[in-house]
């Protein structure tokens, strides 16, 4: 079961507006006028990467994370958390004078994966930004919609604040690395073409401590999470049907992350993967293109979804060359329907990473396209 969706006309008529604005497959030459490029060569700087980059197309902060409970009749128990804030510029001129011009619609999820249940929580929001509704700081982190938030301070801890009827969050996450640049040096690909691509970074290994509450129970919880943050103008190939990512934090303090953008006609259009060593050694990485990458997702099980019918690959083998990664579930029914923000239902869940038999980590893994072409 999920949490009901708050929203209200104002929630409607953004998302309605974000059917005709937001990141499409195949964007015509006027959008490709309109929206800035992602290029080559320009380096991330910090704290400016952490905000808002509002010129662009669409961007998201991305939290997910294992926790485990301290106390309550579930002590020592897991679940996942995930909390994601989503930017999209609209074709609006920003040069539009009347301060209801929705230049900007904000949007968010969040949601807790509780096993004990088989139940995936969850809410979502959207807002257009202005008359504190919604915003985006340009400066640093600082998000905030109808009252749920994520802002990073200059301790380089992120806070997540969200308050439901049926559940709430309060999360700080401790940054023990400094950004990590996926791609060449924050500039991925995610195509053949070289404007497929997006700003991206990732921070793993967030020590977090907080409180939750579930149908008015609160508890403490810790753990730790995993924050993306990516930025784009055009993301996906004509022939793209959706992506395969995982995030996982690793039990020695390393990291990996690893995905693949999928075509319709069963290829793959990109594939990349990159080890991030723990205590900021150095990094490793392949990104490759065509039919026969070196990173490959190979489905192990399937799961059929009673809500939307979409079959999904929720346990993998993720294959890196001569190293093979189990990834399992933490439990299967982790479909999450946004169709009331992003207009999309996609599977996003926590899961569990073994090799050679053995557990080595934890995380999160994210499939889309599987309940039709993606369209964000």
């Amino acid at each position: 079961m999920s949490e009901p969706t708050h929203c209200t006309r104002r929630d409607a008529l953004a998302v309605l507006a974000l059917a005709g604005c937001s990141l499409r497959v195949a964007p015509a030459a006027a959008d490709e006028s309109f929206y800035p490029p992602v290029l080559p060569g320009e380096p991330l700087a910090f704290p400016r990467d952490h905000g808002a980059h509002p010129a662009f197309r669409t961007e998201w902060w991305y939290l997910t994370g294992w926790l485990l409970r301290l106390d309550g009749a579930q002590r020592g128990q897991p679940l996942g958390v995930q909390v994601t804030f989503f930017r999209s510029r609209t074709r609006h001129d920003a040069a539009n004078p009347s301060r209801f011009a929705p230049t900007q619609l904000l949007l968010a999820h969040a949601a807790l994966a509780l096993p004990e249940r088989g139940e995936l929580m969850h809410s979502q929001r959207a807002a257009r930004a202005g008359f504190g509704l919604a915003s985006a700081s340009t400066h640093d982190t600082a998000l905030t919609i109808d009252g749920w938030s994520l802002q990073r301070d200059p301790t380089d801890r992120y806070r997540a604040r969200i308050e439901e009827r049926r559940f709430a969050l309060e999360l700080d996450a401790e940054a023990r690395l400094p950004p990590v640049p996926q791609g060449d040096a924050g500039f991925s690909r995610k195509g053949p073409l070289q404007r497929q691509a997006s700003r991206y970074y990732s921070r793993p290994q967030l020590r977090t401590a907080g409180a939750i509450r579930i149908d008015g129970a609160r508890m403490a919880v810790e753990g730790v999470a995993w924050l993306d943050h990516e930025w784009s103008s055009e993301i996906l190939d004509a022939q793209a049907e959706g992506w395969d990512w995982t995030g996982l934090n690793l039990d020695d303090g390393s990291a990996l992350v690893a995905f693949r953008i999928r075509r319709r006609d069963g290829g793959v259009a990109w594939s990349y993967a990159r080890r991030i060593a723990a205590a900021g050694a150095a990094s490793s990485g392949v990104a490759t293109a065509g039919s026969d990458p070196a990173v490959r997702f190979v489905p192990l099980r399937h799961w059929n979804s009673p809500h939307s019918g979409a079959r999904y690959p929720v346990a993998m083998r993720l294959e890196l060359g001569a190293r093979s990664i189990t990834i399992e579930p933490l439990f299967d029914d982790q479909e999450l329907d946004a169709r009331a923000s992003t207009g999309t239902i996609y599977w996003e869940g926590a899961v569990r990473a073994f090799e050679a038999g053995r557990e080595i980590g934890r995380g999160y893994l994210e499939l889309t396209g599987y309940a039709g072409a993606l369209r964000l």
